[in-house]
C-alpha cells in the first residue's frame, strides 16, 4: 500500500487566539503549534496500514518553512517519507489549498507511482472548512467519503465506517480512493526520543508554491466578543438567608 496523508499545521489545542491590530493575521509570537487532531489520527491510521499490509506513509503539508517540524513529528510515530509545499504566503483559501495540493499529488504520483488511499482530516482544527479533501478527491476523479470512525483494507478495495446516531454506514471504495476520517478511528502512538532523534535525520521534500489569483480573499479577521457576567451580592452572613430562601423557591427547589 502506498499511502499519502495530508495535514496542516495549526494553533495548539486552548491557545488563546490574537488577532493582530489590522485584523490580517493571527499574532503568532506566543502560539505553538501541531496538526490537527483529525489528521494525527490520519497518520496514525496511514502507518497502522502500511504496518499490517506494507507500503510507505507520506506526508504532506502545506505551509511556512516552519511546518517541517510538522512533517518531522509525523516521522517520529512511524511515517516513512515527507513533502513540504512551502510558501510565504499566510492567506490560503481551501480553493487554492486543494489546487496546489493536488498538482503536487499529480508530480508525486508520476515519479513515484499512483497513491492508493488518500488519508485527510475530516476538517481542520483552525478554520473547519471540510472542504480540502473533497476538492483534492474530485479533481483526482477519486472516490471519497468523509467523517470516517473505521477503515479495513481489503484486495483492491478499502471498506470504511462512518457512525450515526442509529448506527453505522459502511461503505466499500475501489482503488485508489480517498477518506476524510475523524478524531476517534484510533488512538495516536506518542514519540519516543529515539524515534524524535531520528526523525530529524529523515530528508523531506520541499516544494515551493503560491496561491493562484481568483479565489476566495479574506476581507478581515474577528475573534467574537467575550461575553459579559454579573455577580449579585444577596447579602453578608445571616442576613443573607432570606434571599437565599427567595432564590431557592424560585428555582422550584424549596416547595
Amino acid at each position: 500500500m502506498r499511502v499519502l496523508v495530508c495535514v496542516k499545521r495549526v494553533p495548539a489545542p486552548g491557545a488563546r487566539i490574537v488577532v493582530t491590530d489590522d485584523g490580517q493575521s493571527v499574532d503568532t509570537n506566543l502560539l505553538g503549534f501541531t496538526v490537527s487532531p483529525h489528521e494525527e489520527c490520519a497518520v496514525e491510521e496511514a502507518v497502522r496500514i502500511v504496518e499490517a499490509h506494507g507500503g510507505s506513509a507520506t506526508v504532506l503539508t502545506l505551509g511556512p518553512a516552519e511546518a517541517e517540524e510538522q512533517v518531522r513529528t509525523a516521522f517520529s510515530v512511524g511515517a516513512t517519507d515527507g513533502v513540504l509545499l512551502e510558501t510565504t504566503v499566510a492567506d490560503w483559501d481551501p480553493v487554492a489549498t486543494a489546487k496546489a495540493i493536488t498538482e503536487s499529488i499529480r508530480s508525486l504520483e508520476e515519479s513515484g507511482g499512483a497513491f492508493d488511499l488518500i488519508l485527510f482530516g475530516n476538517e481542520s482544527a483552525d478554520s473547519g472548512g471540510f472542504q480540502v479533501g473533497i476538492r483534492v478527491a474530485r479533481a483526482l476523479g477519486r472516490p471519497i467519503v468523509s467523517g470516517i470512525k473505521g477503515i479495513d483494507v481489503g484486495d483492491g478495495s478499502i471498506t470504511a465506517r462512518r457512525e450515526t446516531p442509529h448506527g453505522s454506514e459502511v461503505y466499500e471504495l475501489p482503488l485508489p480512493a480517498a477518506v476524510a476520517v475523524k478524531e476517534g478511528i484510533n488512538l495516536p502512538r506518542y514519540p519516543t526520543l529515539k524515534t524524535r532523534m531520528s526523525a530529524k535525520k529523515l530528508p523531506v521534500e520541499k516544494i515551493a508554491v503560491e496561491p493562484e489569483p481568483g479565489a476566495q480573499s479574506k476581507v478581515r479577521l474577528e475573534t467574537p466578543p467575550t461575553k459579559a457576567s454579573s455577580v449579585e451580592v444577596l447579602g453578608h452572613g445571616p442576613d443573607a438567608a432570606g434571599a437565599v430562601v427567595d432564590v431557592l423557591e424560585e428555582l422550584g427547589i424549596l416547595g
